[in-house]
């Protein structure tokens, strides 16, 4: 329990003092207040652990500043300090949402015992009163759920971008809602109504994806046995989103390219431009600067494409969301398996705080649908997270430069991690090109990407198969 924040609020001294230095030398971290008003004004900006709080003070007693905390942080566990040890002061706190009672005077292993037996009980509930405070009351957008000073950036890009029909590059790591962004975008926009038809660019071959897109002719190639409109013409006069754009090929860029100049398509095997309007939205986890300079995607699509850019936030960089999402989550899921789940015990919300989430907000989501699924009793606890945190990589050289301002940290950020997936990515390459020998065509096949995209990813790595076998 060492590291715990606790509140104590005591109109006497010698009591603050008392508290401060049993709790302190407990390792626990002490912030002491005279008055009930100092702690609400307090209790409004930031979270504790746990509260102690005298019954009997001038001005706001210790049962008007137990129903504040009700409503200001409802999952917070508070302990009563009374003179009067009667019965009915007992019951009538405990009635009031209190944990538990201490009566002056008492000992320092009497103080510990309560404050360590209710932190341990203490849960991040998901009651109606949280949801209603934490999901319902403005900390969301469209279908977003954050408040955090990150997410009211990407909210107010949307709602500037959504009236025009500009293009927007989305960008972020896998799992950070580019789709939601994207679709987000148009729900707002004049084209509302009409069609908003999306596209992963990683789940088809390249002349399937440009089949897809363009539309073919019958008889234009082997299987084209019936005409085919293209998601170009089926967007017309809606939203055509490009999901994990970087992955397309330099020829099928190209061909994007012209019809971004000309706001026409041509289907594959046809004679007859048709003319499009569309408003087009890409998404992207991966640094197309760094392609664009590696020569793996087109510099004018580029420009074409990142008109207005739209970047996500990492859920590990999102103050203060993590418990909003959790919320949701687990009502989302309780709901749907039609499960009682009250919420998280104390050391599974300290392992979910602690991990890293590469996946973002979908892997959160993951693990909390698969918590609901695996738990047995009301709340879930860590094992039920099934999770262990990973070692930390060694990064050589992290403390070569000093950002001078946000910007240089978060590029200096997202390059570290640059560092540290490296070694996993250049073994993932190495170990497809061994088994299939070093034939890059079936290396790309087994591991499921396109010839193109992994011979990029040979490059950005440094592989070279001179002095293996032809490929």
């Amino acid at each position: 329990m060492a590291g715990r924040r606790i509140m104590v609020v005591d109109d006497e001294a010698i009591i603050r003092e008392g508290m401060n230095r049993i709790l302190s030398g407990s390792d626990f971290f002490v912030e002491t207040y005279a008055n009930g008003y100092l702690a609400l004004e307090k209790l409004q900006e930031s979270s504790f652990d746990l509260l102690i709080t005298d019954l009997k003070m001038p001005g706001m007693g210790g049962m008007e500043v137990l129903k504040s905390i009700r409503v200001l942080q409802p999952e917070m566990p508070v302990i009563i300090i009374t003179g009067y040890s009667s019965v009915d002061t007992a019951v009538e706190a405990l009635k009031s949402g209190a944990v538990d009672y201490v009566s002056k005077p008492f000992t320092p292993d009497e103080i510990i015992a309560k404050v360590n037996n209710a932190l341990e009980k203490k849960a991040v509930l998901v009651d109606d009163i949280y949801l209603r405070k934490e999901l319902r009351d403005n900390h969301g957008f469209d279908r977003f759920i954050g408040a955090s000073a990150e997410m009211q950036k990407v909210y107010r890009r949307i709602m500037q971008v959504a009236p025009t029909d500009s293009s927007v590059l989305i960008t972020g790591e896998s799992g950070t809602g580019k789709e939601l962004v994207a679709s987000a975008i148009h729900k707002n926009s004049q084209r509302r109504d009409q069609a908003f038809v999306a596209v992963d660019c990683t789940s088809l071959a390249e002349n399937l994806l440009e089949s897809e897109l363009f539309g073919h002719v019958r008889g234009s190639f082997t299987g084209a046995v019936q005409t085919k409109t293209g998601l170009f013409k089926v967007a017309d006069g809606g939203t055509l989103f490009l999901d994990e754009v970087a992955n397309i090929s330099l020829t099928t860029q190209a061909k994007l390219l012209r019809v971004l100049q000309e706001r026409e398509v041509t289907p594959i095997g046809g004679t007859q431009p048709v003319p499009i309007n569309i408003r087009l939205i890409t998404a992207t986890n991966r640094n197309l600067k760094t392609m664009v300079a590696e020569g793996s995607f087109r510099e004018d699509l580029f420009f074409r494409l990142n008109i207005i850019p739209v970047d996500l936030p990492p859920l590990r960089e999102r103050n203060g969301d993590l418990p909003l999402l959790i919320a949701h989550f687990l009502k989302k899921f309780a709901d749907e398996m039609g499960k009682e789940v009250r919420g998280l015990a104390p050391d599974a919300l300290a392992l979910l705080e602690g991990y890293p989430f590469s996946g973002n907000v979908r892997e959160l989501e993951n693990i909390i649908e698969r918590a609901v699924v695996l738990v047995e009793g009301g709340l879930i606890k860590k094992e039920n997270l099934e999770l262990t945190l990973p070692e930390e990589p060694e990064i050589t050289g992290v403390c070569c430069f000093i950002p001078q301002s946000v910007d240089e940290l978060k590029e200096r950020k997202r390059h570290l991690r640059e560092l540290a997936v490296e070694p996993i990515e250049k073994a993932f390459a190495l170990n497809a090109l061994k088994n299939n020998n070093w034939n890059v065509t079936k290396a790309a096949e087994q591991t499921g990407m396109l010839r193109p995209n992994f011979q990029a990813l040979m490059k950005k790595l440094g592989i070279s198969i001179r002095g293996q076998w032809d490929n």
